[in-house]
């Protein structure tokens, strides 16, 4: 549901064969089988991820994201959830449409995201804006639960129904006006919306506990939001960082 608002230099080749040569033997196939088609497309996806991360770690914080993570998008089947008409370009590193008016993330977002979310493997976390299910699969790989909120009826059922086929049975889907939050399975460690709100929802602060975090791009329609990371503090107060500019579809609301 969003893409990034600008390009990034690649690296060097050799850098990038080495990098490349690290995930292959991260993701430890089967002795003896043949790497498949999609888990090497994966691999070169996230060699590109970990060079933008280097390129943009000084406005991010974030020059080398965890191996939690890239492991978890070295493992998720992106062209599982997007159209058929797209599985052909799923692991390029970018945005695709996925009907509705809507798009699945582009890879380096969905990783700085989830980066920023510090997720844990006890955490419950929730996400706004569940789209093809993508960035609920990612988080799945990495904490307890997921909870998923969908305001658009097509697109949550598409999405639950990727997750379903996936094997992820540890999110929650919902339909839902995401600006509200799940009050009822709150509080969260931790909370990320994908797609942009005008200004903070006050529900989302008030659901996370103390010490949680929050990740939302926040601006206007037309111009280009600011991507926040939102940490509560002990006492309820919050801190907030502006990483990067981004550009998201905005956040839908209930009439």
């Amino acid at each position: 549901m969003k893409l990034l608002s600008r390009s990034i230099s690649g690296r060097a080749i050799l850098g990038r064969l080495a990098l490349l040569a690290g995930v292959l033997g991260a993701l430890k196939p089967t002795p003896g089988a043949a790497l498949d088609s999609d888990s090497a497309r994966r691999a070169a996806m996230v060699v590109e991820i970990a060079a933008m991360a280097r390129a943009t770690g000084a406005e991010t914080g974030r020059a080398q994201f965890a191996d939690s993570v890239m492991a978890a998008m070295g493992k998720v089947p992106r062209h599982r959830f997007v159209p058929p008409s797209q599985e052909r370009v799923a692991y390029e590193n970018r945005p695709l449409p996925i009907g509705h008016g809507q798009t699945i993330s582009q890879p380096y977002i969905v990783a700085l995201m989830t980066d920023l979310l510090d997720p844990k493997p006890t955490d419950v976390v929730l996400e706004i804006g569940t789209g093809s299910g993508y960035q609920a699969a990612v988080l799945a790989e990495l904490v307890a639960k997921v909870y998923t909120i969908e305001i658009l009826e097509p697109v949550a059922k598409q999405g639950a129904a990727n997750l379903k086929a996936a094997g992820y049975a540890n999110v929650l889907t919902r339909i839902g006006d995401g600006y509200q939050g799940w009050p009822d399975a709150a509080p969260f460690d931790g909370i990320l919306v994908t797609a942009a709100a005008p200004d903070v929802p006050p529900a989302l602060v008030a659901q996370l506990k103390p010490g949680g975090r929050l990740v939302i791009p926040v601006g206007s329609r037309h111009d280009a939001q600011d991507l926040l990371l939102i940490v509560k503090n002990a006492g309820g107060t919050t801190t907030t960082r502006r990483t990067i500019p981004v550009r998201f579809v905005p956040l839908t609301r209930a009439k």
